[in-house]
Protein backbone atom coordinates (compact mmCIF):
# COMPACT_ATOMS: atom_id res chain seq x y z
CA UNK A 1 0.00 0.00 0.00
CA UNK A 2 1.32 3.45 -0.93
CA UNK A 3 2.10 5.70 2.01
CA UNK A 4 -0.03 8.86 1.61
CA UNK A 5 2.65 11.04 3.22
CA UNK A 6 5.26 10.01 0.66
CA UNK A 7 2.77 10.50 -2.15
CA UNK A 8 1.96 14.07 -1.00
CA UNK A 9 5.66 14.80 -0.58
CA UNK A 10 6.32 13.70 -4.14
CA UNK A 11 3.46 15.79 -5.52
CA UNK A 12 4.67 18.85 -3.61
CA UNK A 13 8.21 18.42 -4.91
CA UNK A 14 6.92 18.10 -8.47
CA UNK A 15 4.80 21.23 -8.14
CA UNK A 16 7.72 23.21 -6.71
CA UNK A 17 10.13 21.98 -9.35
CA UNK A 18 7.82 22.64 -12.29
CA UNK A 19 8.04 26.47 -12.20
CA UNK A 20 11.81 26.27 -11.74
CA UNK A 21 12.20 23.97 -14.69
CA UNK A 22 9.89 26.15 -16.75
CA UNK A 23 11.89 29.24 -15.83
CA UNK A 24 15.12 27.50 -16.77
CA UNK A 25 13.68 26.50 -20.13
CA UNK A 26 12.65 30.09 -20.83
CA UNK A 27 15.88 31.66 -19.60
CA UNK A 28 17.17 33.66 -22.56
CA UNK A 29 20.58 32.96 -23.97
CA UNK A 30 22.72 34.90 -26.38
CA UNK A 31 20.95 34.70 -29.71
CA UNK A 32 23.33 36.63 -31.93
CA UNK A 33 27.02 37.05 -32.35
CA UNK A 34 28.68 40.23 -31.14
CA UNK A 35 27.58 43.18 -33.31
CA UNK A 36 29.94 44.68 -35.83
CA UNK A 37 31.63 48.02 -35.07
CA UNK A 38 29.30 50.97 -35.42
CA UNK A 39 30.07 53.74 -37.90
CA UNK A 40 26.86 55.81 -37.95
CA UNK A 41 24.69 57.34 -35.26
CA UNK A 42 21.59 55.68 -36.72
CA UNK A 43 23.19 52.27 -36.20
CA UNK A 44 24.09 53.13 -32.61
CA UNK A 45 20.57 54.30 -31.80
CA UNK A 46 18.99 51.20 -33.35
CA UNK A 47 21.31 48.86 -31.44
CA UNK A 48 20.59 50.58 -28.13
CA UNK A 49 16.85 50.63 -28.77
CA UNK A 50 16.81 46.90 -29.44
CA UNK A 51 19.35 45.68 -26.91
CA UNK A 52 20.19 48.15 -24.14
CA UNK A 53 19.82 46.15 -20.88
CA UNK A 54 18.34 49.03 -18.89
CA UNK A 55 15.73 49.68 -21.57
CA UNK A 56 14.88 45.98 -21.87
CA UNK A 57 14.53 45.77 -18.09
CA UNK A 58 12.14 48.73 -18.05
CA UNK A 59 10.02 47.02 -20.69
CA UNK A 60 9.90 43.94 -18.49
CA UNK A 61 8.79 46.07 -15.54
CA UNK A 62 5.97 47.47 -17.66
CA UNK A 63 4.86 44.00 -18.70
CA UNK A 64 4.72 42.96 -15.06
CA UNK A 65 2.65 46.06 -14.28
CA UNK A 66 0.19 45.11 -17.03
CA UNK A 67 -0.86 42.15 -14.88
CA UNK A 68 -2.31 44.52 -12.26
CA UNK A 69 -5.38 45.22 -14.38
CA UNK A 70 -6.63 41.66 -14.93
CA UNK A 71 -5.83 41.01 -11.29
CA UNK A 72 -8.06 43.92 -10.25
CA UNK A 73 -10.84 42.86 -12.62
CA UNK A 74 -10.74 39.30 -11.32
CA UNK A 75 -12.07 40.59 -7.98
CA UNK A 76 -15.50 40.91 -9.63
CA UNK A 77 -15.62 37.19 -10.34
CA UNK A 78 -16.77 34.34 -8.12
CA UNK A 79 -14.64 32.40 -5.68
CA UNK A 80 -15.20 28.68 -5.25
CA UNK A 81 -13.53 26.71 -2.46
CA UNK A 82 -13.73 22.98 -1.98
CA UNK A 83 -12.78 21.32 1.28
CA UNK A 84 -12.61 17.60 1.93
CA UNK A 85 -11.91 15.99 5.28
CA UNK A 86 -11.31 12.44 6.46
CA UNK A 87 -11.05 12.41 10.23
CA UNK A 88 -10.74 10.07 13.16
CA UNK A 89 -12.75 10.76 16.33
CA UNK A 90 -12.40 9.13 19.75
CA UNK A 91 -14.55 10.15 22.72
CA UNK A 92 -14.86 8.73 26.22
CA UNK A 93 -17.81 9.56 28.48
CA UNK A 94 -18.23 8.78 32.16
CA UNK A 95 -21.51 7.07 32.96
CA UNK A 96 -23.61 7.57 36.13
CA UNK A 97 -22.35 4.25 37.37
CA UNK A 98 -18.83 5.59 37.28
CA UNK A 99 -17.75 3.49 34.35
CA UNK A 100 -16.46 4.97 31.10
CA UNK A 101 -17.93 4.35 27.66
CA UNK A 102 -15.72 5.00 24.65
CA UNK A 103 -16.66 5.37 21.00
CA UNK A 104 -14.42 5.96 18.00
CA UNK A 105 -14.43 5.75 14.25
CA UNK A 106 -13.60 7.36 10.91
CA UNK A 107 -15.81 9.76 8.94
CA UNK A 108 -15.44 11.66 5.65
CA UNK A 109 -17.00 15.03 4.79
CA UNK A 110 -16.88 17.49 1.90
CA UNK A 111 -17.97 21.13 1.55
CA UNK A 112 -18.22 23.45 -1.44
CA UNK A 113 -18.50 27.22 -0.89
CA UNK A 114 -19.37 29.66 -3.69
CA UNK A 115 -19.02 33.43 -3.16
CA UNK A 116 -19.98 36.03 -5.76
CA UNK A 117 -19.21 39.69 -4.89
CA UNK A 118 -22.04 42.00 -5.89
CA UNK A 119 -21.36 45.50 -4.61
CA UNK A 120 -18.47 47.00 -2.66
CA UNK A 121 -19.35 50.73 -2.77
CA UNK A 122 -16.45 51.43 -5.15
CA UNK A 123 -13.64 49.44 -3.55
CA UNK A 124 -13.14 47.14 -6.51
CA UNK A 125 -13.67 49.85 -9.11
CA UNK A 126 -11.10 52.07 -7.38
CA UNK A 127 -8.61 49.20 -7.45
CA UNK A 128 -9.32 48.78 -11.15
CA UNK A 129 -8.66 52.47 -11.83
CA UNK A 130 -5.52 52.37 -9.69
CA UNK A 131 -4.21 49.52 -11.83
CA UNK A 132 -4.87 51.48 -15.04
CA UNK A 133 -3.11 54.53 -13.61
CA UNK A 134 -0.10 52.46 -12.56
CA UNK A 135 0.09 50.98 -16.06
CA UNK A 136 0.00 54.49 -17.54
CA UNK A 137 2.73 55.48 -15.10
CA UNK A 138 4.81 52.50 -16.23
CA UNK A 139 4.40 53.45 -19.89
CA UNK A 140 5.61 56.98 -19.27
CA UNK A 141 8.50 55.72 -17.16
CA UNK A 142 9.40 53.56 -20.15
CA UNK A 143 9.30 56.68 -22.33
CA UNK A 144 11.64 58.42 -19.90
CA UNK A 145 13.99 55.44 -19.92
CA UNK A 146 13.95 55.37 -23.72
CA UNK A 147 14.65 59.10 -23.95
CA UNK A 148 17.51 58.75 -21.47
CA UNK A 149 18.94 55.85 -23.47
CA UNK A 150 18.70 57.75 -26.76
CA UNK A 151 20.26 60.84 -25.19
CA UNK A 152 23.09 58.81 -23.68
CA UNK A 153 23.84 57.19 -27.04
CA UNK A 154 23.84 60.56 -28.83
CA UNK A 155 26.04 62.07 -26.13
CA UNK A 156 28.54 59.22 -26.18
CA UNK A 157 28.63 59.24 -29.99
CA UNK A 158 29.25 62.98 -30.44
CA UNK A 159 31.66 63.09 -27.48
CA UNK A 160 33.69 60.27 -29.00
CA UNK A 161 33.75 62.12 -32.33
CA UNK A 162 34.86 65.21 -30.42
CA UNK A 163 37.54 63.43 -28.39
CA UNK A 164 38.96 61.72 -31.46
CA UNK A 165 39.09 65.09 -33.21
CA UNK A 166 40.83 66.61 -30.17
CA UNK A 167 43.36 63.77 -30.24
CA UNK A 168 43.99 64.41 -33.95
CA UNK A 169 44.39 68.13 -33.27
CA UNK A 170 46.79 67.37 -30.41
CA UNK A 171 48.78 65.09 -32.72
CA UNK A 172 48.98 67.82 -35.37
CA UNK A 173 49.96 70.33 -32.70
CA UNK A 174 52.78 68.06 -31.51
CA UNK A 175 53.98 67.57 -35.08
CA UNK A 176 53.91 71.32 -35.57
CA UNK A 177 55.92 71.86 -32.39
CA UNK A 178 58.40 69.14 -33.38
CA UNK A 179 59.01 70.96 -36.66
CA UNK A 180 59.41 74.17 -34.74
CA UNK A 181 61.90 72.44 -32.42
CA UNK A 182 63.90 71.08 -35.35
CA UNK A 183 63.98 74.51 -37.00
CA UNK A 184 64.97 76.23 -33.75
CA UNK A 185 67.70 73.65 -33.09
CA UNK A 186 69.13 74.24 -36.58
CA UNK A 187 69.05 77.99 -36.08
CA UNK A 188 70.63 77.63 -32.64
CA UNK A 189 73.61 75.86 -34.20
CA UNK A 190 74.27 78.88 -36.39
CA UNK A 191 73.56 81.27 -33.49
CA UNK A 192 70.39 82.75 -35.02
CA UNK A 193 68.43 82.06 -31.80
CA UNK A 194 69.46 81.83 -28.18
CA UNK A 195 69.35 78.85 -25.85
CA UNK A 196 66.37 80.47 -24.15
CA UNK A 197 64.45 80.40 -27.42
CA UNK A 198 65.31 76.73 -27.85
CA UNK A 199 64.26 75.91 -24.30
CA UNK A 200 60.93 77.66 -24.83
CA UNK A 201 60.23 75.39 -27.77
CA UNK A 202 61.32 72.32 -25.82
CA UNK A 203 58.92 73.32 -23.03
CA UNK A 204 56.02 73.61 -25.45
CA UNK A 205 56.91 70.24 -27.02
CA UNK A 206 56.82 68.55 -23.61
CA UNK A 207 53.47 70.19 -22.87
CA UNK A 208 52.21 69.09 -26.28
CA UNK A 209 53.15 65.48 -25.56
CA UNK A 210 51.30 65.63 -22.24
CA UNK A 211 48.26 67.14 -23.95
CA UNK A 212 48.29 64.36 -26.54
CA UNK A 213 48.43 61.71 -23.83
CA UNK A 214 45.49 63.32 -22.06
CA UNK A 215 43.56 63.45 -25.32
CA UNK A 216 44.30 59.78 -26.02
CA UNK A 217 43.15 58.88 -22.52
CA UNK A 218 39.94 60.80 -23.15
CA UNK A 219 39.37 58.79 -26.33
CA UNK A 220 39.75 55.55 -24.39
CA UNK A 221 37.25 56.68 -21.76
CA UNK A 222 34.78 57.79 -24.42
CA UNK A 223 35.09 54.48 -26.26
CA UNK A 224 34.30 52.57 -23.05
CA UNK A 225 31.20 54.71 -22.46
CA UNK A 226 30.20 54.17 -26.08
CA UNK A 227 30.39 50.40 -25.65
CA UNK A 228 28.40 50.61 -22.42
CA UNK A 229 25.49 52.55 -23.92
CA UNK A 230 25.45 51.17 -27.48
CA UNK A 231 26.54 47.58 -26.95
CA UNK A 232 29.05 47.62 -29.81
CA UNK A 233 32.54 48.91 -30.42
CA UNK A 234 32.93 52.14 -32.36
CA UNK A 235 34.41 52.06 -35.83
CA UNK A 236 35.34 55.07 -37.92
CA UNK A 237 32.47 57.33 -36.94
CA UNK A 238 30.72 59.42 -39.55
CA UNK A 239 29.46 62.89 -38.65
CA UNK A 240 26.04 62.66 -36.99
CA UNK A 241 23.03 63.42 -39.21
CA UNK A 242 21.06 66.66 -38.84
CA UNK A 243 18.85 66.77 -35.76
CA UNK A 244 16.00 69.25 -36.08
CA UNK A 245 14.08 70.11 -32.89
CA UNK A 246 11.16 71.19 -35.06
CA UNK A 247 10.37 74.42 -33.20
CA UNK A 248 11.02 78.02 -34.17
CA UNK A 249 10.34 79.72 -30.84
CA UNK A 250 10.72 78.96 -27.16
CA UNK A 251 6.94 79.28 -26.69
CA UNK A 252 6.40 76.50 -29.23
CA UNK A 253 8.83 74.31 -27.29
CA UNK A 254 6.96 75.03 -24.04
CA UNK A 255 3.61 74.14 -25.61
CA UNK A 256 4.85 70.82 -26.99
CA UNK A 257 6.57 69.90 -23.73
CA UNK A 258 3.51 70.63 -21.59
CA UNK A 259 1.40 68.42 -23.87
CA UNK A 260 3.81 65.56 -24.55
CA UNK A 261 6.41 65.45 -21.77
CA UNK A 262 6.69 61.96 -20.31
CA UNK A 263 7.72 63.50 -16.98
CA UNK A 264 4.46 65.46 -16.67
CA UNK A 265 2.37 62.51 -17.85
CA UNK A 266 4.09 60.20 -15.38
CA UNK A 267 3.41 62.62 -12.53
CA UNK A 268 -0.24 62.87 -13.59
CA UNK A 269 -0.57 59.07 -13.70
CA UNK A 270 1.03 58.74 -10.26
CA UNK A 271 -1.47 61.24 -8.86
CA UNK A 272 -4.39 59.32 -10.39
CA UNK A 273 -3.13 56.07 -8.88
CA UNK A 274 -2.95 57.53 -5.37
CA UNK A 275 -6.34 59.22 -5.90
CA UNK A 276 -7.84 55.82 -6.68
CA UNK A 277 -6.17 54.32 -3.63
CA UNK A 278 -7.72 57.09 -1.55
CA UNK A 279 -11.16 56.24 -2.97
CA UNK A 280 -10.60 52.57 -2.14
CA UNK A 281 -9.64 53.46 1.44
CA UNK A 282 -12.77 55.58 1.85
CA UNK A 283 -14.96 52.78 0.46
CA UNK A 284 -13.75 50.50 3.25
CA UNK A 285 -16.10 52.43 5.57
CA UNK A 286 -19.17 51.21 3.70
CA UNK A 287 -20.93 47.84 3.50
CA UNK A 288 -20.18 45.10 1.03
CA UNK A 289 -22.76 42.83 -0.56
CA UNK A 290 -22.15 39.34 -1.85
CA UNK A 291 -23.98 36.17 -2.75
CA UNK A 292 -22.85 33.08 -0.88
CA UNK A 293 -23.92 29.52 -1.57
CA UNK A 294 -22.61 26.36 0.03
CA UNK A 295 -23.14 22.66 -0.16
CA UNK A 296 -21.99 20.12 2.42
CA UNK A 297 -21.92 16.34 2.26
CA UNK A 298 -21.25 14.80 5.66
CA UNK A 299 -22.20 12.17 8.20
CA UNK A 300 -24.77 11.98 10.96
CA UNK A 301 -22.08 11.10 13.50
CA UNK A 302 -18.34 11.77 13.41
CA UNK A 303 -17.62 8.07 14.03
CA UNK A 304 -19.02 6.40 10.94
CA UNK A 305 -19.78 6.90 7.25
CA UNK A 306 -22.83 4.65 7.42
CA UNK A 307 -25.38 7.48 7.56
CA UNK A 308 -25.02 10.61 5.39
CA UNK A 309 -26.36 14.17 5.37
CA UNK A 310 -26.57 16.68 2.51
CA UNK A 311 -26.94 20.44 3.09
CA UNK A 312 -27.50 23.27 0.58
CA UNK A 313 -27.49 26.92 1.65
CA UNK A 314 -27.73 30.21 -0.24
CA UNK A 315 -27.83 33.76 1.11
CA UNK A 316 -27.29 37.41 0.32
CA UNK A 317 -24.64 38.57 2.78
CA UNK A 318 -24.23 42.20 3.79
CA UNK A 319 -21.07 42.99 5.71
CA UNK A 320 -21.01 46.26 7.64
CA UNK A 321 -17.77 47.42 9.31
CA UNK A 322 -18.43 48.80 12.76
CA UNK A 323 -15.37 49.16 14.98
CA UNK A 324 -11.76 48.54 13.99
CA UNK A 325 -9.80 50.64 16.47
CA UNK A 326 -9.29 53.51 14.01
CA UNK A 327 -7.50 51.47 11.36
CA UNK A 328 -9.72 52.65 8.49
CA UNK A 329 -9.46 56.28 9.56
CA UNK A 330 -5.68 56.02 9.69
CA UNK A 331 -5.58 54.47 6.22
CA UNK A 332 -7.78 57.24 4.82
CA UNK A 333 -5.64 59.99 6.33
CA UNK A 334 -2.49 58.36 5.02
CA UNK A 335 -3.99 58.02 1.54
CA UNK A 336 -5.11 61.67 1.60
CA UNK A 337 -1.60 62.87 2.41
CA UNK A 338 -0.06 60.58 -0.20
CA UNK A 339 -2.41 61.91 -2.88
CA UNK A 340 -1.74 65.51 -1.87
CA UNK A 341 2.00 64.83 -2.15
CA UNK A 342 1.55 63.35 -5.63
CA UNK A 343 -0.48 66.39 -6.63
CA UNK A 344 2.39 68.62 -5.51
CA UNK A 345 4.79 66.46 -7.51
CA UNK A 346 2.70 67.22 -10.59
CA UNK A 347 3.48 70.91 -10.05
CA UNK A 348 7.15 70.00 -9.58
CA UNK A 349 7.14 68.03 -12.84
CA UNK A 350 5.82 71.10 -14.68
CA UNK A 351 8.57 73.25 -13.20
CA UNK A 352 11.25 70.68 -14.02
CA UNK A 353 10.01 70.33 -17.59
CA UNK A 354 9.93 74.06 -18.24
CA UNK A 355 13.37 74.48 -16.72
CA UNK A 356 14.77 71.73 -18.94
CA UNK A 357 13.16 73.26 -22.03
CA UNK A 358 14.45 76.76 -21.28
CA UNK A 359 17.95 75.54 -20.48
CA UNK A 360 18.16 73.36 -23.58
CA UNK A 361 16.74 76.12 -25.80
CA UNK A 362 19.22 78.76 -24.64
CA UNK A 363 22.12 76.32 -24.78
CA UNK A 364 21.15 75.40 -28.32
CA UNK A 365 20.89 79.02 -29.44
CA UNK A 366 24.16 79.96 -27.77
CA UNK A 367 26.04 76.91 -29.02
CA UNK A 368 24.67 77.33 -32.54
CA UNK A 369 26.02 80.86 -32.79
CA UNK A 370 29.30 80.07 -31.04
CA UNK A 371 30.09 77.33 -33.57
CA UNK A 372 30.31 79.88 -36.38
CA UNK A 373 32.47 82.21 -34.29
CA UNK A 374 34.85 79.40 -33.37
CA UNK A 375 35.04 78.35 -37.02
CA UNK A 376 36.04 81.85 -38.04
CA UNK A 377 38.47 82.05 -35.12
CA UNK A 378 40.11 78.76 -36.12
CA UNK A 379 40.52 79.98 -39.68
CA UNK A 380 42.04 83.26 -38.50
CA UNK A 381 44.33 81.49 -35.99
CA UNK A 382 45.69 79.25 -38.75
CA UNK A 383 46.48 82.26 -40.94
CA UNK A 384 48.07 84.10 -38.03
CA UNK A 385 50.30 81.16 -37.18
CA UNK A 386 51.40 80.57 -40.78
CA UNK A 387 52.19 84.26 -41.15
CA UNK A 388 54.12 84.36 -37.88
CA UNK A 389 56.33 81.44 -38.97
CA UNK A 390 57.33 83.38 -42.09
CA UNK A 391 57.84 86.56 -40.11
CA UNK A 392 60.01 84.72 -37.58
CA UNK A 393 62.38 83.66 -40.32
CA UNK A 394 62.60 87.28 -41.43
CA UNK A 395 63.29 88.39 -37.88
CA UNK A 396 59.99 90.25 -37.46
CA UNK A 397 58.62 87.78 -34.88
CA UNK A 398 60.18 86.11 -31.87
CA UNK A 399 60.07 82.41 -31.11
CA UNK A 400 57.73 83.10 -28.21
CA UNK A 401 55.32 84.89 -30.55
CA UNK A 402 55.17 81.83 -32.79
CA UNK A 403 54.68 79.48 -29.84
CA UNK A 404 51.88 81.62 -28.45
CA UNK A 405 50.12 81.59 -31.80
CA UNK A 406 50.53 77.80 -32.01
CA UNK A 407 48.93 77.50 -28.58
CA UNK A 408 46.09 79.78 -29.67
CA UNK A 409 45.55 77.63 -32.75
CA UNK A 410 45.36 74.48 -30.62
CA UNK A 411 42.92 76.04 -28.16
CA UNK A 412 40.66 77.50 -30.82
CA UNK A 413 40.50 74.28 -32.85
CA UNK A 414 39.73 72.31 -29.69
CA UNK A 415 37.03 74.79 -28.73
CA UNK A 416 35.56 74.56 -32.22
CA UNK A 417 35.06 70.78 -32.16
CA UNK A 418 33.75 71.02 -28.59
CA UNK A 419 31.25 73.68 -29.64
CA UNK A 420 29.98 71.50 -32.49
CA UNK A 421 29.46 68.61 -30.07
CA UNK A 422 27.71 70.85 -27.54
CA UNK A 423 25.44 72.33 -30.19
CA UNK A 424 24.33 68.88 -31.35
CA UNK A 425 23.83 67.72 -27.79
CA UNK A 426 21.75 70.82 -27.01
CA UNK A 427 19.41 69.85 -29.85
CA UNK A 428 19.02 66.39 -28.34
CA UNK A 429 18.42 67.90 -24.90
CA UNK A 430 15.65 70.09 -26.27
CA UNK A 431 13.97 67.14 -27.96
CA UNK A 432 14.21 65.15 -24.73
CA UNK A 433 12.70 67.99 -22.69
CA UNK A 434 9.81 68.26 -25.16
CA UNK A 435 9.15 64.50 -24.97
CA UNK A 436 10.22 63.82 -28.55
CA UNK A 437 13.58 62.11 -28.18
CA UNK A 438 12.21 58.69 -29.06
CA UNK A 439 13.62 56.08 -31.40
CA UNK A 440 10.54 55.83 -33.68
CA UNK A 441 10.73 59.60 -34.25
CA UNK A 442 14.49 59.58 -34.80
CA UNK A 443 14.48 56.38 -36.88
CA UNK A 444 11.17 56.12 -38.78
CA UNK A 445 12.08 52.73 -40.29
CA UNK A 446 12.86 51.02 -36.99
CA UNK A 447 10.57 48.29 -35.67
CA UNK A 448 8.77 50.07 -32.84
CA UNK A 449 8.26 48.37 -29.49
CA UNK A 450 4.54 48.43 -28.71
CA UNK A 451 4.09 49.12 -24.97
CA UNK A 452 0.37 48.29 -25.24
CA UNK A 453 0.75 44.94 -26.99
CA UNK A 454 1.23 42.89 -23.84
CA UNK A 455 -1.61 44.76 -22.13
CA UNK A 456 -4.01 43.95 -24.96
CA UNK A 457 -3.16 40.27 -24.56
CA UNK A 458 -3.77 40.32 -20.80
CA UNK A 459 -6.57 42.85 -20.45
CA UNK A 460 -9.54 40.49 -20.42
CA UNK A 461 -7.96 37.52 -18.68
CA UNK A 462 -9.61 38.30 -15.37
CA UNK A 463 -13.08 38.89 -16.86
CA UNK A 464 -16.17 36.72 -16.91
CA UNK A 465 -18.37 37.49 -19.93
CA UNK A 466 -21.05 40.04 -19.09
CA UNK A 467 -20.74 39.56 -15.30
CA UNK A 468 -17.53 41.56 -14.86
CA UNK A 469 -18.70 44.44 -17.04
CA UNK A 470 -22.04 44.74 -15.23
CA UNK A 471 -20.54 44.53 -11.74
CA UNK A 472 -17.81 47.02 -12.64
CA UNK A 473 -20.43 49.49 -13.86
CA UNK A 474 -22.47 49.08 -10.68
CA UNK A 475 -19.42 49.44 -8.44
CA UNK A 476 -18.38 52.66 -10.21
CA UNK A 477 -21.60 54.46 -9.20
CA UNK A 478 -20.37 55.73 -5.78
CA UNK A 479 -16.94 56.68 -7.14
CA UNK A 480 -16.37 59.80 -9.19
CA UNK A 481 -13.50 61.84 -10.59
CA UNK A 482 -10.79 59.20 -10.82
CA UNK A 483 -9.78 59.75 -14.45
CA UNK A 484 -9.72 63.53 -14.93
CA UNK A 485 -6.42 65.41 -14.95
CA UNK A 486 -5.73 67.59 -11.94
CA UNK A 487 -5.24 71.31 -12.38
CA UNK A 488 -1.91 72.80 -11.38
CA UNK A 489 -1.91 74.42 -7.93
CA UNK A 490 1.52 76.03 -8.18
CA UNK A 491 1.43 79.83 -8.03
CA UNK A 492 4.24 79.87 -10.60
CA UNK A 493 2.34 77.70 -13.09
CA UNK A 494 1.78 80.66 -15.43
CA UNK A 495 5.41 81.83 -15.37
CA UNK A 496 7.92 80.87 -18.04
CA UNK A 497 11.58 81.75 -18.53
CA UNK A 498 12.38 83.76 -21.63
CA UNK A 499 14.96 83.57 -24.36
CA UNK A 500 18.25 85.07 -23.12
CA UNK A 501 20.34 84.59 -26.27
CA UNK A 502 20.01 87.36 -28.87
CA UNK A 503 19.39 86.51 -32.48
CA UNK A 504 22.42 85.94 -34.67
CA UNK A 505 23.80 89.04 -36.32
CA UNK A 506 23.95 88.97 -40.12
Amino acid sequence: MIDVRWLMLGVSAALCAAPIAHAQEEMPVREDAAPQPVTRLEEALALAYEGNPNLLAQRGVLRSTDALYPGARSAYGPQVNLEGRHQFAWDRTQQQSGNYAAIDGFASTAALVFTQPLFSFGRRFASEQSALAQIDLGRNQLRLAEAQTMFTVIRDYVFLVRDRAVADISTENLELLDRQLSASAARFKVREVTSTDLQQVETRVAVGRAQLLNAQGGVGASESRFLQSVGALPGTLAPPPPLDPGVATLDEAYAIAEAESALIRAASAREKASRAELAAARAEQYPSVSLQSSGAYGTVTPYSNSRRTTELRSAIVVGIPLVDGGNRRARIEGAEQANDADWRLLDAALRDTRQSVAEAWNNWRAAGQSVEHFRMAAKAARKAYDGAVIQEKAGARTTLDVLDLARDLLNVRTSYVSAMANEYLARASLLAAMGRLEAPLLLPDIRRYDPEGNFRNQRWRGDLPLITTILSGIDSIPVRDLETDRAYRDAAADLRSGNTVPAAQP
